[in-house]
């Protein structure tokens, strides 16, 4: 969980006495730029430190080479069943080709009630067969498709989650030195216990920039055919990054994953309530969680450049700290979101 280190520290939510008081007296520092004391800082409290100091850490092998794994592991009340999205899907036949509102309501005053009932309408039944046959194939990936194509029920997408084993949820994030082209420095995934009363977060850690392969590989053989993505505006940036990383390294990278992006879900159902959809701003006003001197992305590639040039851990320890509370907090966030479409 890192708290021993982080106590040292005031990337920490709960600093010791002794961290607070030395950070006072560095207030004559020459900048007014609040991360660049916070760099300072921890460059000095961490000299003496590596990277096999924070808590959690193992050294882990690949075909490519060593690479660091963080692991820590936490509690959670993570709970997404118990829903009639089913019963609702099949009423639905909106999710058929060609109907909308208008057929809907038409063809329901005609006794067509449901899709299996279109299984005896001249027009539409095999359109229904083939969804049917879909529909109860036990594929999450195939009522997945069929969920998301119906424009006119967003909510079944979130609803459908219960259909999902805890183990395949892959909560993930990604830190780079930049937009593109770049390397990837640390990679976060946090998974559930089955029972969904714990979540364990691993972290694969750039020591060095030629390491990436290693992590790259150590990041992938979390997934497998069923996994499920859960990111924050990772569809749009994330996962492609990673494709582009394997491709650079000429990595196969195979997965074709269902992927929720969380940000397109808060949009939806925060955008009035808050004032905007950023990950930290959703956790403090929904969540009451607020960050103590946490680091933002766009000082990342700095912190980790510092690192790398005084072979000081002082500045990973709070891009380390940033990456597990991202990927963690998606959990939170996915559970309350099934949990507001489903009325709980």
């Amino acid at each position: 969980m890192l708290k021993s280190i982080l106590s040292r520290s005031l990337s920490s939510s709960n600093p010791s006495s002794e961290t607070i008081a030395k950070a006072n007296s560095y207030s004559g520092i020459n900048s007014d730029d609040s991360y660049k004391k916070l760099k300072y800082k921890l460059l000095e409290e961490y000299q003496d430190k590596s990277i096999e100091d924070i808590t959690g850490t193992n050294l882990i092998e690949n075909k490519y080479r060593n690479t660091i794994q963080i692991k820590n592991k936490e509690k959670i009340n993570f709970d997404t069943k118990g829903n009639d999205f089913k019963e609702e899907v099949f009423c639905d036949l909106k999710i058929i080709p060609n109907i909308g509102l208008a057929t809907e309501k038409k063809l329901k005053e005609q006794g067509y009630e449901d899709i299996p009932s279109l299984l005896n309408h001249t027009k539409y039944c095999k359109y229904a067969e083939t969804d049917i046959e879909q529909l109860d194939s036990g594929s999450f990936k195939d009522l997945f498709e069929i969920v998301k194509k119906n424009s006119y029920s967003k909510n079944n997408v979130l609803k459908c989650l219960s259909e999902i084993a805890n183990k395949n949820f892959k909560f993930m994030d990604i830190e780079t030195l930049g937009l593109s082209n770049v390397p990837i420095i640390l990679i976060g995934v946090a998974e559930l216990s089955e029972n969904g009363k714990h979540i364990e977060s691993n972290q694969y850690l750039l020591r060095e920039k030629s390491e990436e392969p290693a992590v790259l590989e150590a990041f992938m053989s979390h997934l497998d055919e069923d996994s499920v993505y859960v990111s924050y505006n990772g569809a749009r940036f994330d996962v492609p990054f990673i494709k582009n990383r394997c491709d650079y390294y000429r990595i196969n990278y195979e997965h074709d994953l269902i992927h929720y992006d969380l940000l397109y879900f808060a949009r939806r159902l925060w955008k009035s309530k808050l004032p905007n959809c950023k990950l930290t701003t959703v956790e403090k006003y929904l969540f009451d969680i607020e960050r103590v001197d946490d680091v933002p992305g766009s000082y990342i590639p700095s912190y980790y450049e510092s690192y790398m040039k005084k072979n000081n851990i002082g500045p990973l320890i709070p891009i380390i700290e940033h990456n597990r509370m991202d990927i963690v907090s998606l959990a939170k966030f996915l559970m309350k979101m099934h949990d507001e479409v489903c009325g709980s």
